[in-house]
């Protein structure tokens, strides 16, 4: 056992404090926002950093995040939790501040975590701080900003969303930390097939995926070329939990999604069900589960059933609420349902080919009679002219008008099958079409 080898490299600092990254391009993840080119970097890289809400599940890097605008910003990092401060904490960071900033001119970055578990009051004392410059304020909340926090707070701050980090994230992070002095500096060896289930086991949290790979390095074993290696064996014992055959190289997780996925398809619940079973007993997050169902009602599904994507949502937020396994028991009845729901790959058809003809043709003028005319002057030049008001006509329906770009004005995407719902959607498009060819309004011959 070599468990005093890392100890004596790394001192009594967590893996994942030392993996903090001290530049944006280090950090792993969340492109959307501190991607070349997006708006915030762009505010960091300006120098114009301002207030702001980080909103996002457990270990997606809001306080490595918030570190990380202090040091590239040069300003001075103070963090207070809602959990343990009050405004005794706060009246003492808003004097600090004000003294760093008299008597050496640098400005301050105060980054509350769990903001949300401040009351009314509480979160009222940052403002004046905010808008007199105080410090910039980042609040860090797991919650929905829109319900638990104050609209005076959020009027003086934006809010920006993190999302999990996807698996090739993780997997980036777990091999920067093999290889930096930060890390094991490479004498740590860990397969790619086990650094993919701690990718999988993380749920997309960095955090959970270093602190697996730091347990699992104490159990390692020193290999024939002297390096210790961590086994599938002693992933297993970090995990406290069979890894089965799940994820071994990747394959059979892929291959048990595949199997779930075409099960529903197949209509056969009881495939459906016990493919669930084996994923969530193998360690797949449900959460990933959740989100494959989604995409299933709407792909093999569709508006046969549109009750399908609804009991998806629903099984989602309850697994998102209520955790296991009460949380996986509306998995499998969202999937059963999903398995036994009428079937159409309609809407996926026609979106698929909509986006291919979108990617290939020019980009078509709108419609004269479709654009919006707000002012005297577009009005002028006959933007909206000849529009027809559906809600003014029989039926409600402005028979033979057209509603694509003149040059496609014949094209068809979106074709309901005879099964489920859809049979009474194609009902209701065939009578339209009829409607259309015998009106002498059509806009095209």
């Amino acid at each position: 056992m070599q468990s005093s080898l890392f100890t004596e490299q790394i001192g009594f600092r967590p893996l994942a404090a030392r993996m903090r990254p001290e530049s944006l391009d280090d950090y792993v993840g969340q492109m959307h926002l501190v991607g070349p080119g997006k708006p915030l970097r762009r505010a960091v890289e300006q120098g114009q950093l301002h207030s702001m809400i980080l909103w996002g599940p457990p270990g997606v890097g809001k306080t490595t995040f918030a570190r990380l605008l202090a040091s590239v910003s040069d300003l001075s990092f103070e963090t207070v939790s809602a959990v343990l401060s009050g405004v005794k904490d706060i009246r003492a960071i808003v004097e600090r501040a004000r003294n760093r900033k008299l008597s050496q001119g640098q400005d301050t970055l105060l980054f509350v975590d769990e903001v949300h578990r401040f009351n009314k009051s509480q979160q009222d004392a940052f403002l004046p701080h905010i808008e007199d410059g105080t410090f910039i304020f980042v609040g860090a909340t797991t919650e929905n900003p829109s319900f638990e926090l104050n609209s005076a707070l959020l009027s003086r701050t934006r809010v920006y969303v993190l999302k999990n980090l996807e698996e090739a994230d993780i997997l980036q992070l777990l091999t920067r930390a093999l290889s930096s002095e930060e890390g094991f500096g490479g004498e740590l060896a860990v397969s790619d097939d086990v650094l993919s289930v701690m990718a999988s086991a993380s749920g997309g949290d960095a955090r959970r995926a270093l602190n697996i790979l730091e347990i699992s390095a104490d159990l390692a074993e020193p290999d024939s070329d002297g390096k210790s290696r961590v086994t599938a064996e002693h992933l297993e014992q970090v995990m406290q939990t069979s890894l089965r055959r799940f994820d071994k190289g990747g394959d059979v997780f892929y291959d048990q999604i595949s199997a779930l996925h075409k099960s529903v398809r197949g209509s056969d619940p009881d495939g459906s069900l016990y493919w669930l079973c084996r994923m969530l007993d193998g360690g797949c997050d449900p959460l990933y589960v959740a989100r494959r169902l989604v995409r299933i009602a709407s792909e093999d599904i569709g508006n046969a059933d549109p009750r399908a994507l609804q009991l998806s949502m629903e099984a989602w937020d309850a697994q998102e609420r209520l955790g296991s396994p009460e949380g996986e028991l509306a998995l499998a009845q969202a999937v059963t349902y999903l398995a036994l729901a009428p079937k159409s790959n309609a809407v996926y058809k026609a979106f698929n080919q909509c986006m291919a003809d979108i990617h290939q043709d020019p980009d078509y003028e709108v419609p004269v009679h479709l654009r919006n005319a707000p002012t005297k002057l577009l009005k002028s030049m006959g933007h909206g002219d000849s529009y027809r008001y559906a809600h003014d006509e029989a039926h409600a329906f402005a028979a033979g008008e057209s509603y694509l770009p003149d040059a496609i004005h014949q094209r068809r995407y979106y074709e309901p099958v005879d099964r489920g719902l859809e049979i009474k959607l194609s009902e209701k498009r065939q009578r339209l079409d009829a409607l259309n060819e015998q009106s002498p309004r059509k806009r095209h011959t």
